[in-house]
């Protein structure tokens, strides 16, 4: 009787274990279905990975919402609810009409740049928090860009620079500096720090706008030559050192338009 048993209990854990082992399912294209109480998270972590592994890619429209919800074996609402927080993520966007659907956004900052925004302006970083940051990614960057950049970059930043100084309109002026930023960080070859500086850039024009705004930029583009010149010159240092003192003049330009 005792040995019957064991052999039962035997067998049970065998089942379990089997069980256990086996992979979970999967659908067409990847899918597998969701057995969560919060199948959404769960539908975004899968888009998600799938467009990091490249079986989606930027262009790809995304089978219908009732399609989604077969596959994934979960209500439409989840899936509504999941596409929601994957075009708030700015992961895909959706288009209306016959043609339209959602579809995998390509790569941008933009959402990058509004998350930093809400931090700023609900009070949750500080104006020395945002410079400190910049100046840390800034000197990467500087340093980056004057080992890897090419002829092309800085003869583009000087073009920029020469731009600038032609410039009389405050609002050209900074978009030629949020271009000057970009190209720098499109010298270091890593498309990450450029999805930085992008989002930075975008984020400053509220800070440095203000009385003194024209005398700083004068003081921009003196900057901006000996910058362009280091840079040519592979001098790391002495172009780190620029960059540090122009975002210093920067930040202290911010500290006063803010105590106004």
């Amino acid at each position: 009787m005792i040995a019957t048993r064991n052999t039962e209990k035997q067998k049970n854990n065998t089942k379990a274990k089997t069980a256990m082992a086996k992979p979970a399912g999967s659908t067409a294209n990847g899918f597998k279905p969701i057995k969560t109480q919060r199948a959404f998270e769960a539908v975004c972590d899968q888009v998600r990975q799938m467009v990091a592994d490249g079986t989606l890619k930027a262009g790809d429209k995304l089978p219908a919402e009732r399609e989604l919800a077969v596959r994934f074996q979960i209500s439409r609402n989840a899936v509504r609810e999941a596409l929601r927080s994957l075009e708030m993520s700015g992961i895909i966007r959706n288009e209306k009409g016959v043609k339209g659907g959602a579809f995998i956004q390509a790569a941008e900052n933009d959402p990058v740049a509004q998350a930093m925004q809400d931090f700023v302006h609900l009070g949750k970083v500080s104006l020395d928090e945002l410079t400190e940051a910049r100046l840390g990614i800034q000197a990467i960057v500087v340093r980056l860009a004057c080992e890897r950049g090419t002829s092309a970059h800085f003869d583009r930043l000087a073009e920029i620079v020469e731009q600038t100084r032609m410039e009389t309109d405050v609002e050209a002026r900074y978009r030629c500096a949020v271009e000057f930023y970009q190209v720098l960080a499109e010298a270091t070859g890593n498309r990450i720090y450029a999805l930085f500086v992008g989002a930075l850039s975008s984020i400053l024009q509220n800070f440095v706008a203000g009385p003194n705004y024209k005398t700083l930029q004068e003081t921009l583009i003196d900057s901006r030559y000996r910058l362009v010149s280091a840079l040519r010159e592979r001098d790391c240092e002495a172009a780190a050192l620029e960059m540090t003192a122009h975002l210093d003049r920067i930040h202290t330009h911010m500290q006063e338009n803010a105590a106004r």
